[in-house]
């Protein structure tokens, strides 16, 4: 069967399903309605489902919604579930979900670099909306093609796929970050730099690249956990060359490896090296000394994220402006160590 493409390139609709399957557009909603039985023969039902599928057809919701009356649920998708930053963006989002009788799904998608599977393919998920958190744009895929409003936190800007975005001033804190280093006299910079390709991360090598511009800044990559950050920091500091006496990590969990390189290659912190992280996460605390890092209320962005839905919903403008972060200045750093 040959389906025909939309007129325009714009998303099909059950129209165009009826028109492909030569059909009309009632039996186009109740065989994708799954109610076709003893209405619809089999092989009437069998040529919709092919040509909704031929054409990557997706069921708008929210029009459904609108007449079955709304799930009052969100989907929260996230990059991993087992870091504790997308933890507090749950329950801030849920927080404000639970105040206006909504429920939060969540959704996690493999390293946040995807493509998430679909999950329309496999359940028949009524939503309301979407909100992702710090992902890659390459994993919304399956998001895009549905009449769902999309609320991206901690994102690209520029994404013109979202109804709303709610962001952090990450910027303003790696600057804060290197204007505490260079008050404590530090001219010589290692950025232990996060390999997951992020926007968010992104955002941190460049506001660090511009306020560190005329001192020596190297950059290493890292995986995002505590060995492969290690191992990163132990080939860093051990190249030719003069050490670095400031070490800035784009995340708490990298700042943890470097200390434990620096132990291991018998440097104090910060006596001879001083190490700054990035979230201040629960790891902040537990390693010693302690590590001075940037504050982000990820809380707060949960909760600005689900507002903003609730308001697109509603026909509202969202809240605009980025959400300030606030350095925390701890043991991990002191002044540079004489030359």
């Amino acid at each position: 069967m040959h389906s025909p493409e939309p007129i325009g390139g714009s998303r099909p609709t059950s129209r165009d399903v009826g028109r492909a399957a030569g059909v009309s557009q009632a039996t186009v909603s109740l065989v994708l309605g799954d109610k076709w039985r003893g209405r619809v023969s089999e092989r009437t039902a069998a040529a919709v489902r092919e040509a909704a599928a031929e054409l990557g057809y997706r069921p708008n919701i929210a029009a459904r919604n609108l007449r079955l009356g709304r799930t009052r649920t969100a989907l929260l998708v996230v990059p991993a579930l087992t870091n504790e930053f997308f933890a507090r963006v749950y329950t801030g989002a849920a927080t404000v979900a639970a105040r206006h009788g909504f429920g939060v799904v969540l959704y996690p998608s493999p390293d946040g670099v995807g493509p998430a599977r679909d999950p329309f393919a496999s359940a028949r998920a009524a939503l309301d909306g979407v909100i992702a958190s710090s992902m890659a744009s390459d994993a919304l895929k399956a998001f895009r093609g549905t009449d769902l409003p999309l609320v991206m936190l901690d994102s690209d800007p520029a994404d013109t796929g979202a109804v709303a975005h709610v962001n952090l001033d990450i910027a303003d804190g790696m600057r804060q970050v290197t204007a505490h280093l260079l008050g404590l006299g530090h001219r010589r910079f290692l950025h232990l730099a996060s390999a997951v390709p992020s926007w968010t991360f992104d955002v941190r090598a460049a506001a660090l690249a511009d306020a560190l511009s005329g001192t020596e800044v190297t950059t290493v990559r890292a995986p995002l956990d505590v060995q492969g950050a290690r191992e990163a920091t132990e080939r860093a500091l051990t190249a030719p060359g003069p050490r670095p006496t400031a070490l800035v990590c784009d995340d708490d969990i990298l700042a943890a490896g470097a200390c434990k390189a620096a132990r291991r290659l018998g440097l104090r912190v910060p006596e001879d090296l001083s190490v700054t992280g990035f979230d201040d996460l629960a790891l902040a605390t537990a390693v010693e000394p302690e590590l001075t890092t940037v504050g982000l209320p990820a809380e707060r962005i949960g909760e600005r994220g689900m507002a903003a839905l609730l308001a697109v919903l509603d026909g509202r403008e969202p809240e605009r402006g980025d959400l300030p972060v606030s350095l925390v200045p701890r043991a991990s750093s002191g002044p540079a160590p004489a030359a």
